[in-house]
Order: C-alpha cells, then sequence, then structure tokens
C-alpha cells in the first residue's frame, strides 16, 4: 500500500505524524509532499537562499530517520498560500496523486492556527474528493504542535481525534528526526521540545491505553465492496 502525507512547511510531517510514518513506512511505501518552503515569511532569511536549503537538507535528513521513501518540496511562499489561488494548490496534490496513487494520506487539520495549514488541508480535502478514479480510500488529519492546539477552536472545530496509532517503538524515532531540524527545533516548554513531543504522545496514547501514540482525525473512509473482499484476501 502507498501512503502519502501532505504537509505545509518542512518538519510539520514530523511533528504531525513522524512516529507513524516511521511505524508504517516499516512495511509501506510513504511519500513526503511538503508544499511550502517554510522559511521566507522570516525577516532575517527572506532572502537567504543558504538557510532556504539547509531547512531542506534537514527534511531530507528528517525523512531519512523516518524510513519515507521519498520527500518532495513544492517551494510555495512561506505563510503566504493564501496569495496563490487554491486551485493551484490543488493541481499540485492532485499531481501527486496520479503520480504515486495512495490508498491513504495525510494531511493538517483544517482547524489549525497557521493560514497555510488550513489551505493545505483544504486543498488536499478537495483533491481528495471521492470521484471515480480517485485512488485515496482514507484521509487522516493530524495535529501539529505550536499550530493545532494554539489554534484554541476559535479558527474552525478543534481537532477531535478519533483514531490513534500505537507509536511506542517509534516514538525516539520522531524526537531524532525533528532534532534534525536546526532552525525549527525548540526547547522545553516549547511544543515542538523533546519533552513536549514525548508528553503528548504519552497522553494520547493513555486516552487509547497505550503507551505512546499519535492522535488523528478520520475525515473519510470508503469500504467498497471490492476492497472489502481484497482485504479479505490479503
Amino acid at each position: 500500500m502507498t501512503i502519502a502525507v501532505f504537509a505545509a512547511h518542512p518538519d510539520d510531517e514530523t511533528l504531525g505524524c513522524g512516529a507513524t510514518i516511521a511505524k508504517l513506512a516499516a512495511t509501506e511505501d510513504v511519500h513526503i509532499v511538503v508544499l511550502g518552503d517554510g522559511i521566507t515569511a522570516r525577516e532575517a532569511s527572506r532572502h537567504d537562499r543558504a538557510a532556504a536549503d539547509a531547512l531542506y537538507a534537514d527534511a531530507e535528513a528528517a525523512t531519512t530517520l523516518l524510513g519515507a521513501a521519498s520527500v518532495t518540496f513544492e517551494r510555495l511562499p512561506d505563510l503566504r498560500f493564501d496569495t496563490l489561488p487554491l486551485l493551484e494548490i490543488v493541481w499540485r496534490v492532485e499531481r501527486v496523486l496520479r503520480e504515486i496513487r495512495p490508498a491513504s494520506v495525510f494531511t493538517h487539520h483544517p482547524g489549525d492556527l497557521n493560514r497555510d495549514h488550513q489551505l493545505t488541508s483544504r486543498a488536499v480535502l478537495t483533491a481528495t474528493r471521492p470521484v471515480d478514479g480517485c485512488p485515496v480510500r482514507d484521509l487522516y488529519c493530524f495535529e501539529v504542535p505550536s499550530s493545532t492546539e494554539w489554534g484554541f477552536a476559535g479558527v474552525a472545530p478543534g481537532f477531535t481525534p478519533n483514531v490513534f496509532v500505537d507509536v511506542s517503538e517509534t516514538i525516539e524515532t520522531k524526537v531524532r528526526a525533528m532534532e534534525s531540524y536546526r532552525s525549527e527545533r525548540r526547547a522545553f516548554p516549547h511544543p515542538r521540545s523533546p519533552e513536549a513531543l514525548r508528553a503528548l504522545a504519552r497522553y494520547r496514547g493513555s486516552t487509547a491505553g497505550l503507551e505512546s501514540a499519535e492522535a488523528f482525525q478520520l475525515m473519510r473512509s470508503i469500504r467498497a465492496e471490492a476492497v472489502a473482499q481484497e482485504e479479505r484476501e490479503a
């Protein structure tokens, strides 16, 4: 089974579902697509090509640690997705869907504080609409520490997880992958710190009777009879 992860910025894939990527990559092909550059909205780095290149290199290092099959960078302008027609973002997502035909997709929750996260979620939801030929059966939204919870349910309905993945054996891989992001990692008590990432995983795990978990909101799941038959025969 092929799986796609659509993230707005480098590090979102790790923060949102890094431990799940590491778990799934042991048996499945996981492809990461990063839509935005992640750094050019910062005054100090706006015209710093070396800083952007360093961030991409960090993302590639994180991808290697997580075991994903590939990472692709679309290089949309950081924190300025709303200056683009939504259709342009949808087209980029649709192109990837045609190329790799994933059965499952992970992306941002629409209630995040970050506008790029919101538009990524909307574009992915649009691109994966259940029409003839769409390969996507399951669409999951992840939470991004320092964005999803900081929306305080004031932007859109809050994150309400209903799927929990046991990541007791891969949470430390996620922490190491996040530490690869030299410009994005933070010290405790920031939500991106190693301590906070472990604490969130423990909390989400306790919700489902697990030691550590990553939580997702299942937005859509399609179980056609042909698919159900294939799964029974697998």
